[in-house]
């Protein structure tokens, strides 16, 4: 907490809404537009093959919901999934949205905020709502992505899932939205310099928790016929617990045992400054190396 004068102001929350539009710069402009108006907007990462855009936002509970109710609104306006390709599944033209917290005494702060989203949204937009992470344990993304948009209808017009908020139905061109509060995570994706998608399937096998892999990594092989490559794509759920240097090095080990050389990572969105700190610190080789040993955290901790 800050203290500004006089009073205490709670800490920002972040958000880092997934919308199903990364090729028409028109649309992708409209939906921030709309998102800045309300919230602080620190980041926009538009992927053409993946035909998706992640955009990163901080504000007080208030501000940051209203930006997200404009943001999500302006999607179902102006994305069509019926005409939409793109390598990432998707469920929804605002696909996922989360609350995340940045220090872990603000867990339910995030969650009453993404509660009071999830019902404006169902609501107000009349859009169906499904909640997961910490509103939903055990259900991610991927429990209402697989099959797809007329799968997830089947599932709910046989009672096997039920949205939280909302109609019954998926809006026709828009979808539904997928609504949680979670704890900070990475977003990171391997490019392989291979087209083969196959071998990015088996690498990122190997590297995800579900097949015994790293500790909270959630992987998948992409195609991604307009950049040329396939990717190993990643969400790091734990960056303590599993190592961005260390996730580098085993798909480096892999491509190389299958005749693959990387040609490169990339970063979606912003990741804690920990995280890179640890990858440093790594590469580098200096035994202790944590945040306080670098100039502008350790200045920003003294304010």
């Amino acid at each position: 907490m800050r203290e500004h004068l006089g009073a205490i102001v709670p800490p920002p929350l972040e958000s880092v809404p997934n919308f199903s539009e990364g090729r028409d710069r028109e649309v992708i402009d409209a939906i921030g537009t709309a998102l800045a108006r309300q919230a602080r907007l620190l980041d926009v990462h538009a992927d053409a093959d993946h035909n998706r855009s992640v955009f990163t936002l901080v504000g007080g509970v208030k501000e940051l919901v209203d930006a997200l109710i404009a943001g999500i609104a302006c999607a179902r306006d102006r994305i069509d999934l019926r005409r939409h390709e793109g390598a990432h599944p998707r469920i929804g033209a605002a696909d996922v949205v989360p609350i995340v917290p940045l220090s872990g005494e603000d867990a339910a702060r995030a969650q009453e905020a993404a509660l009071w989203l999830a019902e404006r949204i169902g609501s107000e937009l009349e859009l169906p709502v499904f909640l997961y992470a910490d509103l939903a344990p055990g259900r991610g993304p991927a429990f209402f992505r697989r099959g797809g948009p007329h799968e997830l209808q089947r599932r709910i017009d046989a009672a096997e899932i039920e949205p939280d908020f909302g109609p019954r139905r998926l809006h026709p061109s828009a979808g539904g939205v997928i609504v949680g509060a979670r704890r900070p995570l990475i977003a990171f994706n391997v490019n392989l310099a291979s087209a083969d998608v196959e071998t990015a399937r088996e690498i990122a096998r190997v590297v995800r928790e579900k097949d015994g892999g790293f500790p909270g990594v959630r992987a998948l092989g992409l195609e991604l016929p307009q950049a040329g490559f396939a990717q190993v794509s990643m969400n790091v759920e734990d960056w303590e617990a599993s190592a961005l240097h260390a996730i580098v090095a085993k798909i480096e080990h892999e491509a190389r045992a299958r005749g693959v050389e990387v040609a490169g990572s990339e970063l979606v969105g912003l990741m804690p400054a920990g995280a890179a700190v640890a990858a440093a610190g790594a590469v580098l080789r200096i035994d202790g190396f944590d945040p306080s040993r670098v100039l502008e955290l350790r200045l920003l901790g003294e304010d």
